[in-house]
């Protein structure tokens, strides 16, 4: 897709990968983007590998296939880089973020020769710090966010204020900790994006 910004997602059934790329395009259309948000099952149960997409843009988006060359990979799981080639097809100028504790460097050993931006979030400490649990999608929601440059932190922030306001209505304990999930990411990379 030339005029615009498209994104992999790597993750196992229940992670959040899913919900994450969900959030993310309705994010971005309330500010005014075209997008698409998508998974692509297989076996359809807890833990098995998923992937979904998010296609981005501020022109009408004519494609309705999965994205084989994304300018950005998220990996929710760092397990998944001993079974799944999370890099194929990834733009040499893009980037892959991987939940991990790990360095970018090493990392890097483990993306089968890819020569572009590396990037990790320790997403489960934020998320544990955040809300007491380990939920690692709105941290690797922020995380991609941040690194793309897809939308502007405050736009982003405000507008994930109020996807979580409606989906978590019934349990608005929640709302702040995914707020603050977020806010954490964003201050882990800003040194580094």
């Amino acid at each position: 897709m030339s005029n615009g910004f498209e994104i992999r997602w790597h993750g196992r059934g229940g992670q959040g990968a899913k919900t994450a790329a969900l959030l993310l395009a309705d994010a971005a259309f309330k500010t005014g983007k075209y997008v698409q948000g998508f998974p692509e099952y297989g076996p359809e149960r807890m833990g098995a590998p998923i992937t979904a997409y998010n296609r981005i843009s501020d022109q009408p988006i004519r494609v309705h296939s999965n994205i084989y060359t994304p300018d950005l990979v998220a990996v929710v799981d760092e397990t998944l880089l001993h079974s799944v080639d999370v890099t194929d097809g990834l733009k040499e100028d893009g980037a892959v973020i991987v939940n991990s504790p790990k360095s970018p460097e090493e990392i890097r050993p483990m993306l089968k020769g890819y020569k572009g931006k590396v990037y990790t979030v320790d997403a489960r400490k934020i998320s544990v710090e955040a809300l007491g649990k380990y939920f690692p999608n709105s941290p690797m929601l922020a995380a991609a966010v941040a690194v793309s440059g897809i939308m502007e932190h405050d736009a982003f922030i405000s507008e994930m204020r109020n996807s979580y306001q409606h989906k978590f209505a019934k349990k608005p304990e929640v709302i702040d900790g995914n707020m603050l999930a977020l806010q954490l990411t964003y201050d882990a990379l800003k040194d580094v994006v």
